[in-house]
């Protein structure tokens, strides 16, 4: 029996021109185009479908009503998301109006979700436009489905620990004061959420994105309360974020103290500088990224769960020294 002829949309590139151009640079664009349509599918794999419904938690991104992109993490028992069918996650769970995505989720938005499990370093993407939205959660259509290494995520596992006080958000600030300059000088860990829908884009690669980026404390160097500079190591070379970042600089990073369950909520404007290794002030860094930080929030307590800090990943310790600040 004939295999199906593949459809129009499979037959689309699932890289725009942001994320071709940032390939070329680095050398993975000849790779990308043979193997992309493969590893980014239309569907989700069952195994993406069983590891999502395993979950307490999402991390989001999604754009307000500015089109800023602001990353988040939705929270909720296991099972809280499920797939009713490959091409469907249904989410149940509403970001909260503490958020910056607070009223963002509404039918047909781009969404961005990242499923990563701490305790073993697995993750998985799924991006896609809004579907469904009721009072309980929403369903994101799934126009991009992929896995991603385990590389540069440290284990954490979730305590007994809950944290019942409702959330508390902070009033917004335009730079990083002291304590979030001390926050992210100490963190191993941040999510970053960033979007693309301009010239080019088709259905299969448009759409918002949000990605782990992980090193050893001190690896997002604080340079002044207004920039933030982080290396970029080797990963997939798919290059979803710089790609976005090329063609729109803006983004918006979260980190996140997973022992208080404080969010710490950073929106910016983001440069790519190709940097060799030598010039970087960070061994193993490919490039750097440059973030002209424009707005601060911070939410007390929303995570629920407090976590312990685990294992450090075998890739970070293969990545150079530096201070932290």
């Amino acid at each position: 029996m004939n295999a199906p002829a593949p459809s129009p949309l499979q037959l689309e590139s699932p890289f725009h021109a942001g994320e071709m151009y940032v390939q070329t640079l680095a050398g993975s664009r000849e790779a990308m185009a043979e193997v992309g349509s493969r590893v980014i599918r239309l569907a989700m794999p069952d195994q993406h479908r069983q590891f999502f419904a395993q979950l307490p938690f999402l991390v989001v991104g999604g754009l307000d009503a500015d089109d800023q992109p602001w990353a988040t993490l939705l929270s909720g028992p296991p099972g809280f998301a499920h797939s009713p069918d490959p091409t469907l996650l249904r989410v149940n769970a509403l970001p909260p109006p503490t958020d910056p995505l607070y009223g963002a989720v509404t039918s047909g938005a781009p969404i961005g979700l990242l499923g990563i499990e701490p305790s073993t370093r697995r993750r998985n993407r799924v991006n896609g436009p809004i579907g469904e939205v009721d009072a309980q959660g929403f369903t994101l259509q799934v126009a991009q489905s992929f896995g991603n290494c385990p590389q540069y995520i440290r284990k954490r596992e979730a305590t007994s620990q809950a944290h019942d006080v409702p959330p508390v958000a902070e009033p917004s600030q335009p730079s990083l004061d002291d304590d979030a300059q001390w926050q992210i000088a100490s963190a191993d860990t941040f999510f970053v959420a960033t979007h693309y829908a301009g010239d080019g884009a088709t259905a299969r690669s448009a759409g918002t994105d949000v990605s782990h980026r992980g090193g050893k404390p001190g690896f997002v160097r604080v340079e002044d309360a207004n920039t933030l500079v982080w290396p970029d190591f080797r990963g997939n070379s798919f290059y979803n974020t710089l790609g976005n970042l090329h063609a729109n600089p803006r983004a918006g990073l979260v980190f996140v103290d997973f022992a208080s369950g404080d969010f710490l909520h950073v929106a910016g404007d983001a440069e790519v500088l190709w940097h060799d290794e030598t010039q970087s002030g960070f061994e193993g860094a490919l490039r750097l990224v440059r973030l002209h930080v424009r707005e601060v929030r911070r939410v007390r307590g929303a995570l629920p769960a407090a976590w312990r800090d685990g294992e450090v990943s075998p890739s970070v310790e293969r990545t150079g020294a530096w201070p932290t600040a």
